[in-house]
């Protein structure tokens, strides 16, 4: 072998490092689009039935059903945000009705406790108060805001982008697939459109089948909830059925959430005869209603619309949670289930591609 053709070789490798290098580097930049395109691609997938039926059943044009299915979605998403108004003032009233005069009396408590401890050790607190440069500390207020008007603006641009994708990607569906298929050799490309519809098919039944479990968990916790008397019933279990998208952790902070609300809602009765009792009656109900999603519910959506065995799809989450934290574990079934009907499609012979795709 050539001296010239070594370094030939030597050239290519380093011309595709760079390359792989430049191609990380450009995706990282655009991560945001990345997120963006995401969104609107589980939007478009969740909105495809709504689309399929308004056009069938109320023969409604293409442009009129996307632009319907898109208004039913912005209604219920300002739908949502609404309903948390009252939360919020509900609340607020909630701890209005502390007693001001003794919170005051327990916090100068803490202070002149605080002092005592903080004097025997050698510290004026006080002294030390006195030595704080607030000047500078007021300095930050304008960055506060500055930060909190940038994100405003970010959270503006995100929706407006995540809304002009969602709706051409509703409107022509090819649009993604012939975008993918522009990454794929020319004679992988029936194989991989053919790949496609079935993810896409897979998909729309498995986010289908995550809103009818958010909505049975919204049933009971809205039921349970009401029969103990909590004020914004609805908003809460609401709330704590969303959390549920997020495996494994979200329906710990449900639990903390709900605890915490259906305490404060009680505000003003008797701690140990009403508070504490009635919120862990409500936990009680909250745990039966888990064991009812974790046994019955995602077992047969898994079951029924990604075609995967619970242990690979609890390894699958624990896996993305690892990799990516809570993004991982919310994307990692959807993702799963698309690599395994690729992998299906292009090696099928495969032994072990053969054993977990047997049922797709």
């Amino acid at each position: 072998m050539s001296s010239k053709i070594i370094a030939n070789g030597i050239l290519r490798a380093l011309a595709t490092v760079l390359g792989i290098c430049l191609l990380c580097y450009f995706l990282f930049k655009i991560q945001s689009v990345i997120l963006y395109l995401i969104i609107a691609a589980i939007l478009s997938l969740i909105g495809r039935p709504i689309i399929i039926f308004i056009r069938r059943r109320l023969k409604f044009p293409n442009t009129i059903a996307v632009v319907t299915t898109m208004f039913l979605m912005l209604s219920l998403l300002t739908g949502i945000i609404v309903l948390f108004i009252p939360l919020i003032i509900e609340q607020g009233k909630n701890l209005s009705l502390l007693e001001v005069d003794e919170l005051q009396a327990n916090i100068q408590d803490l202070f002149t406790q605080t002092t005592i401890y903080f004097s025997s050790k050698g510290i004026n607190i006080l002294d030390e108060l006195m030595n704080v440069d607030f000047t500078n500390q007021f300095k930050t207020i304008p960055d506060l805001f500055n930060a909190i008007l940038a994100t405003l603006g970010n959270l503006s641009v995100g929706l407006f982008s995540v809304l002009f994708i969602c709706f051409f990607l509703m409107k022509d569906s090819r649009i993604l697939k012939n975008g993918l298929l522009m990454l794929v050799p020319k004679k992988n490309e029936n194989r991989f459109s053919d790949s496609l519809e079935v993810i896409n098919d897979l998909l729309s039944r498995y986010f289908i089948g995550l809103i009818f479990q958010i909505t049975i968990l919204f049933i009971i916790y809205t039921v349970v909830l009401l029969l103990f008397g909590i004020s914004n019933a609805v908003v809460i279990a609401f709330l704590c059925a969303l959390l549920n998208l997020i495996p494994y952790v979200g329906p710990i902070i449900g639990a903390l959430l709900m605890f915490s609300l259906s305490m404060t809602s009680n505000i003003g009765q008797d701690f140990q005869a009403y508070i504490l009792p009635t919120s862990l009656k409500i936990m009680i109900w909250y745990f039966l209603a888990q064991l009812l999603d974790n046994f019955v519910s995602q077992p047969l959506i898994f079951s029924k619309t990604t075609k995967s065995h619970p242990l690979e799809i609890f390894l699958a989450i624990i896996i993305g949670g690892l990799l990516f934290g809570v993004t991982g574990m919310i994307t990692a079934v959807p993702i799963y289930t698309a690599l395994k009907v690729i992998l299906k499609e292009f090696l099928s012979e495969n032994k072990i591609v053969k054993s977990l795709t047997k049922n797709i």
